[in-house]
């Protein structure tokens, strides 16, 4: 009988810390599970964007499905299809470029999953394609650039000023709207000039090449400005131009957008004239709205953080003058 009583004890305890992992593991398993395709790893900022959804994930007890398309929008289709596939709670994507998604995202909706574009735009006739987007008021800090300019030409009494622009991916939200509001910022005023829009891509090497062949087309006496629609693209910029024994800020003025640390010490040091802010710490944002939607409530269809302009017009040793 004591044999028995003990083998019925073991039984009864094995049963109850099996109850005990299957009470474990209900209570890990996340509240939701988002989905996140990002469309690459090509600066600072695209790396900083990543921590900053990954990080805001874990904070609010989501799991995340997280796709790297390395700058390929078939990759970032690819994504959204296996996101859909696994039944995600949500999608947050950052498109590459802003057309090309009906079809996919038409199958997101079908499948009731709300999708949240974080960082770029899409370009499509249906409006109904993606519930809410979160990210900058690109068009905001291309007219930022311009009225910079504006404020420098006017305290330096600069009378003729000639501008190459080094544009983002081309047909992407950044690129077009940066270009836009930089152009209307200008506009009608005779001291400025484009000469030429060049596509960077947003990368360092890109940036680099564009500024070489822009050098050998125009001279070092034939360029007064560089407004770079990111800061990858301007560090490559400015790894040219002291190469070649021009002084950036003085000889070429140097104006850039985004905010990572480099270019920002570079700014401290007189060797960039402005950057325009352009935050990459989107996560917290974008989870409220997965929060909000999860609560079945109503969720603003634009969400844009708060930016500004940092200068060599402004108090650079003001704490808030600092980069990502």
């Amino acid at each position: 009988m004591r044999k028995l009583a003990a083998l019925l004890l073991a039984l009864l305890l094995l049963s109850g810390l099996s109850g005990c992992a299957v009470r474990q593991e209900a209570e890990e398993k996340p509240a939701l599970v988002v989905g996140f395709s990002q469309l690459g790893a090509e600066s600072s900022w695209r790396i900083a964007n990543t921590a900053s959804v990954e990080a805001a994930a874990r904070d609010f007890g989501y799991g995340l499905m997280m796709e790297n398309a390395n700058q390929k929008q078939e990759k970032q289709i690819d994504a959204i299809r296996s996101f859909i596939a696994y039944r995600v709670d949500v999608i947050v994507f950052s498109p590459i470029v802003e057309t090309g998604w009906e079809n996919v995202l038409t199958e997101a909706r079908q499948a009731g999953i709300p999708v949240i574009l974080v960082d770029r735009m899409i370009d499509a006739a249906q409006d109904d394609l993606y519930t809410a987007y979160v990210g900058a008021d690109f068009y905001a800090e291309g007219r930022r650039a311009g009225e910079y300019l504006i404020r420098k030409a006017d305290a330096e009494g600069l009378a003729h000023l000639r501008i190459a622009e080094i544009c983002g991916t081309p047909d992407s939200t950044p690129m077009r709207d940066r270009q836009r509001g930089f152009a209307d910022a200008l506009a009608g005023d005779p001291r400025f000039e484009i000469i030429e829009s060049v596509n960077g891509d947003f990368l360092r090497s890109k940036g680099e090449e564009c500024m070489a062949s822009l050098l050998d087309k125009y001279g070092p006496d034939g360029i007064d400005v560089v407004y770079s629609h990111n800061d990858s693209m301007t560090l490559g910029v400015l790894d040219v131009l002291e190469r070649e024994g021009i002084a950036p800020a003085r000889d070429i003025l140097l104006i850039t957008v985004d905010g990572e640390k480099e270019a920002v010490n570079a700014l401290k040091a007189g060797r960039i004239n402005c950057v325009v802010q352009c935050t990459p710490d989107l996560g917290g944002d974008v989870m409220r709205l997965v929060q909000a939607l999860k609560n079945g409530q109503e969720v603003p269809r634009v969400t844009h953080p708060k930016e500004s302009a940092f200068s060599d017009l402004d108090d650079l040793t003001d704490p808030s003058v600092e980069g990502f």
